[in-house]
Formats: C-alpha cells, sequence, structure tokens
C-alpha cells in the first residue's frame, strides 16, 4: 500500500440517512425546524468565540509588551557588568528550554515510530467530507490535530491512519504547519482498499452497533467515523459497515454512566477514550476523564440543566480551544 510517511518536527461516530448507493449532499438534505435553531445556535457561539479569541490575543501582545518593558526599565538600573551578567542567564535559560524541547521532540518520534510496528491501529474514515460544510470540516481538522498531539504524549502511543484523505479535507489538512512530517499514515484511498487484505480485522465503531466493544484487541483495526453534525445524518456509519460486510461495535459507555443526550462523542473524544484506555485498561476511568462533565449525568440526577443542545456545543468549542493551547507547535513537537 501506497503511503506518505513523516518525520515530524515539531465519538462515536455518525449515522446515515437513504438507502442509495451515492449519498446526497447537504443542501438537498432540508434543515428541520431543530437543526436551523442548533445552527443559529452555533453561529451566534462562532461569533462570540472570535471575539474572544481577539481579545485574548490583544491582551496576550499587551502582556508581552509590559514584560519587556519591565525587561528594559532593569537592565536600565543596573551596572554594565550586572546587565551582561541579566542577558547571559536569559540566554543559558533559553538554551535550556530549546534542549528540553529538542529531547522531548526526539522521544516523540522514537515512541510514534515504534507505534508504527506495535500500535494499536486506529482508523479516522474521511470519507464524508463530501457531507460537510467548510466550517465544518475544518472543525474536523481541529479535531484531528488535537488527536494526533494527545497520541504524541502516551507513553504508548497508537498508529493513527487517516483514509479517504481528498478534496477540502486534504487542502485543510495540507494547511496545517508541519502536517507533512507528522507520523501518521495519510491515505488517499478508502479504508476498505487500504486494508483490503485485512478485511476480518476491521472494525466500526458506531454507536448504532448492537456488539459491545470490551477489550482491545491488538489484531483489530479500529475505524472511527470523521463526521460532524452527526445528526443529519442518521445511521451512516452503520450502515456502510454492514454494506461492506465489516464487523462493528460500540464504545460500553451505558454500562458506566448516563449522557445528558446522545451516546455522540466527537472524534477527539472517541480516540482519546480509545488511547486512555489502552494506558489504563479501566473504561469507567477513561469515560470520566474525557467525556466532559456537561455531556454526562450521574445515576442520581433528577433532570438536566440548562439547554443541553447549546452546552454541547460550548462544551466541544471550549474543548478546542483548550486543545490548541495543549497541541504542541508542528515546530517543537
Amino acid at each position: 500500500m501506497q503511503m506518505m510517511e513523516a518525520i515530524e518536527n515539531d465519538q462515536n461516530i455518525p449515522d446515515n440517512p437513504t438507502n442509495d448507493d451515492t449519498l446526497p449532499p447537504p443542501s438537498s438534505q432540508p434543515l428541520s425546524k431543530n437543526a436551523q435553531k442548533k445552527l443559529l445556535k452555533q453561529q451566534r457561539y462562532e461569533a462570540k468565540k472570535a471575539e474572544k479569541k481577539a481579545a485574548m490575543k490583544e491582551q496576550k501582545k499587551r502582556e508581552a509588551e509590559r514584560k519587556r518593558k519591565e525587561w528594559d526599565e532593569m537592565l536600565a538600573r543596573v551596572s554594565e557588568e550586572e546587565r551582561s551578567k541579566l542577558i547571559e542567564s536569559r540566554k543559558g535559560l533559553r538554551k535550556e528550554r530549546m534542549e528540553k524541547r529538542s529531547e522531548e521532540r526526539e522521544k516523540k518520534v522514537e515512541r510514534l515510530s515504534r507505534a508504527k510496528q506495535q500500535g494499536q491501529n486506529i482508523v479516522v474514515d474521511l470519507e464524508f467530507s463530501d457531507l460537510m460544510t467548510p466550517a465544518e470540516i475544518h472543525s474536523l481538522v481541529q479535531q484531528i490535530m488535537y488527536c494526533y498531539a494527545v497520541n504524541g504524549r502516551c507513553t504508548s502511543p497508537s498508529h493513527l491512519w487517516l483514509t479517504g484523505c481528498q478534496g477540502e479535507m486534504e487542502s485543510q489538512l495540507q494547511r496545517l504547519p508541519g502536517f507533512e512530517k507528522w507520523i501518521i499514515e495519510k491515505e488517499n484511498r478508502p479504508y476498505i482498499e487500504t486494508f483490503q487484505d485485512q478485511k476480518e480485522h476491521l472494525v466500526y465503531l458506531t454507536a448504532d452497533s448492537e456488539t459491545m466493544l470490551d477489550e482491545l484487541d491488538p489484531n483489530k483495526i479500529y475505524i472511527v467515523g470523521g463526521l460532524v453534525d452527526r445528526n443529519r445524518w442518521k445511521g451512516i456509519t452503520m450502515k456502510k459497515a454492514k454494506e461492506q460486510g465489516i464487523q462493528t461495535a460500540k464504545l460500553p459507555i451505558g454500562n458506566y454512566l448516563k449522557m445528558s443526550s446522545s451516546q455522540v462523542l466527537t472524534v477527539n473524544q472517541v480516540i482519546e477514550i480509545l488511547l486512555k484506555f489502552l494506558e489504563t485498561r479501566d473504561w469507567k476511568a477513561s469515560f470520566f476523564e474525557v467525556i466532559p462533565q456537561r455531556k454526562r449525568c450521574e445515576a442520581d440526577m433528577e433532570e438536566n440543566q440548562g439547554d443541553i443542545e447549546e452546552e454541547e456545543n460550548e462544551e466541544e468549542g471550549d474543548q478546542l480551544e483548550r486543545k490548541r493551547k495543549c497541541v504542541e507547535s508542528p515546530s517543537h513537537g
């Protein structure tokens, strides 16, 4: 198989509509009132988030200017000899940080390279890009970026695959700084072609499956559907897996907690749960650590508070904002 490999620099799944072999584009699917309401809320949230991001950027700029001014004032108050010592000390600290980052980057490359041979194979199915808007594709790209960063920090990372990577999805991924150096498999072909000799090992993770996932089999290849706004495409991944004759399974969420709405999670949440389980072998701990509190409710809770749909949109947006901060800079690993 042709693979674009990289040395870096440094949910469950969707669901489907018609029985047609060729799925219609989003424009042919009129939005319901609930969907329109959700879209409007999301647009308001995005506008608010952009405003907040601009304010944070301005605050960061002011803080940098304040620190620079304080540094200049401190140098102006001391003698030439003390000034030289302070400057050298600062250079030493900067060099230390750079050496530490370089060391961490090398270790990360080693872990991810080893995972190509020994790690659990996890595939993100990107064949649904024609069903999403550019904004939804952008959201998925951000989730994939976070998945890669989280996997890179794992002691024993998995081997991640992006299959069916074409069109707008491929274009947006290629625009990510350092993407070409990610240690991840990037396949233009669908997973069913990429793994045509291992079809019996393919397992599509979908909330519609009747099979509960108890363990992660190192010989299996687990597939996560890359689709944002699953509510528009009920049952799509289950239908796809059935038509292809591959196994399906669902995360055992219901065995450990109650969700405040559906059991549909974002791509990054599903993959992070899998990574956490591979480390702990504890589903409950993995769910409680990854699934946002506002997406779940305890068994003895009498009622949910607030507008769940709006909270889910906000939670996903807040998470992605945090993810951008915790994702290693592509130039630093």
